[in-house]
């Protein structure tokens, strides 16, 4: 899993997986890194992480069709218009399949969630006082034991979810424009 090829804005760690799910387990958090800049934001705009833990059971379990199972949890702001798109769930659940589907290994019992959430802050919480958030969950069974692919697919899913430009493109921002303009 630590061999993967991600979005040079993505950073993977190792995380405490979840005990009790099955007799082996490991987990990477990955974080989408904000660019460098000498401004420090009032408002944390663009945050993304997520996690992919890996679930190990030798004897198989039934309901995963297999052995290897991947839970992943993907969260980022998004902006107004694209949390009030009806869509969004299937394109965000189009990304993960194609994601995928795109690498040549082999997966099954695929299955999850997306939502969509708009959240209004009143009174004294700290924050932006409107917060619009994707947030995918899922879980499928991996057929071989090359986890690369399958940590490719997911960080893809992030930097997607995270409206990051393709890697190797450089995103060209006004210095005079805000957020909304750009």
């Amino acid at each position: 899993m630590g061999t993967a090829t991600v979005h040079p804005r993505i950073e993977l760690a190792p995380i405490r997986p979840p005990q009790r799910l099955a007799p082996y387990s490991y987990a990477l958090g990955a974080e989408v890194k904000h660019p460098e800049t000498g401004v420090v934001p009032v408002d944390s705009e663009g945050d993304a992480f997520g996690r992919l833990i890996l679930l190990h059971d030798p004897d198989g379990d039934d309901a995963w069709h297999g052995t290897l199972r991947l839970v992943a949890y993907i969260q980022a702001d998004i902006d107004a218009a694209l949390a009030a798109d009806p869509l969004l769930p299937e394109v965000a659940w189009s990304w993960l399949v194609d994601a995928l589907e795109s690498r040549s290994e082999p997966f099954t019992a695929l299955g999850g969630t997306v939502t969509s959430t708009s959240s209004v802050r009143y009174g004294d919480i700290a924050g932006p006082p409107r917060a619009h958030q994707l947030e995918l969950r899922a879980s499928w069974t991996a057929m071989t034991e090359d986890m690369r692919p399958h940590v490719e697919g997911f960080c893809e899913v992030l930097a997607y979810a995270a409206g990051l430009p393709p890697a190797g493109i450089t995103e060209l921002i006004r210095p005079d424009l805000s957020n909304d303009q750009r």
